[in-house]
């Protein structure tokens, strides 16, 4: 595990398993139906049970960049906060912004239930093909200047990557300009 401060709360890189996580929230990487899918999407159903599918029934979906909030059904974590990033096509197509905004969406809705502790999957970079290279450092510096912005609202921001590749992108993007210490990071 990789630990950082960063203006009070802690951020830190693991690899391991989304649906396992003890946090206030987990960030589900969701389509645009949140009726279920494969991946991290299908594995938190699975895990979740049939609660969290009956509750995104009634949401009526959800646009990329965009995020709503579910009970956690049987998992850990109390509730579901269903993020929806963009396909990746080449990248002018807006997919940072939308990455982007997927990530602040969902710490925005996490701190109006007064949610302390959130718990990330690396989004749109399984089947909706972003590069994690370039996504790992949107993610990051997206969490930092939000934390920075908004210190004390959150006590922890964890990336809960699946694979070793995946945790040394997050871990190279950590090191990088997108999570300077300058700008409120600093190593702990």
């Amino acid at each position: 595990m990789r630990r950082r401060d960063c203006a009070g709360a802690a951020l830190e890189l693991v690899r391991g398993d989304i649906t396992s996580q003890a946090t206030d929230a987990i960030v589900n990487a969701a389509n645009t139906t949140l009726l279920g899918g494969g991946g991290v999407d299908g594995a938190i159903h699975r895990a979740g049970g049939p609660e969290i599918l009956a509750e995104c029934r009634t949401l009526g979906g959800c646009v990329t960049g965009d995020a709503k909030l579910t009970r956690g059904g049987r998992l850990p974590a109390r509730f579901v906060i269903h993020a929806v990033g963009p396909v990746y096509r080449d990248g002018r197509h807006g997919e940072p912004e939308l990455l982007a905004s997927a990530y602040r969406r969902s710490l925005e809705i996490a701190v109006e239930h007064g949610l302390r502790s959130v718990a990330f999957p690396s989004i749109s970079t399984g089947a909706y093909r972003f590069p994690i290279a370039e996504a790992a450092p949107i993610a990051l510096g997206t969490v930092v200047r939000f934390l920075v912005a908004r210190p004390g609202t959150l006590t922890l921001v964890r990336f809960v990557l699946f694979g070793d590749a995946d945790l040394a992108a997050y871990e190279t993007a950590l090191a990088g300009p997108a999570c300077d210490p300058g700008r409120g990071v600093a190593q702990g």
